[in-house]
């Protein structure tokens, strides 16, 4: 039996209220906006110009609470570290993967800060934004750390 492909979201919006409900992760961005499907059964699209961001959220009940936005230290896992500011002033870091056929034509799939919280993913659409930097590349494959050499006049006080 496969595997459920609809995730709990929350969409965001800029001045309206969030959305709560499901979209199906593998085809939820249409041409003209995101398809969410309300917990009462309705389908509807969003527009691309209202939504905020799309967040894949654990549960509904602690989705309202807000999240860290900025990671306070560099981050662990591998991919770009990116900050997006949004069209209202507002400022998001977070990590998407180091592979450009992995991007959406429509925006960015990204983890944010805060790993272990309620949002584990997050949908950020180019319109929503007014710019995108990258802070550092963690985890290049350009940097690869050799092994210190050990100089041959070097006595082994420890070995049989």
């Amino acid at each position: 039996m496969a595997a459920s492909t609809t995730k709990k979201a929350v969409i965001r919006r800029f001045e309206k209220e969030s959305l709560s409900g499901y979209v199906n992760s593998l085809n939820f961005l249409q041409l003209t906006g995101v398809e969410l499907l309300s917990p009462e059964g309705h389908v509807s699209i969003v527009p691309y110009s209202d939504v905020k961001m799309v967040a894949f959220v654990r549960d509904f009940e602690n989705a309202a609470q807000s999240t860290r936005q900025v990671f306070q230290t560099r981050p662990k896992m591998e991919g770009l570290w990116l900050r997006f500011e949004y069209r209202d002033g507002e400022v998001m870091e977070g990590v998407m993967p180091n592979n450009l056929l992995q991007m959406e034509t429509h925006g960015f799939n990204v983890i944010p800060p805060d790993a272990y919280g309620n949002t584990q993913r997050v949908f950020i659409p180019r319109t929503a934004l007014r710019s995108v930097q990258v802070l550092g590349v963690v985890g290049s494959p350009l940097k690869k750390t050799k092994p210190k050499r050990v100089p041959k006049e070097q006595i082994g006080l420890f070995e049989e």
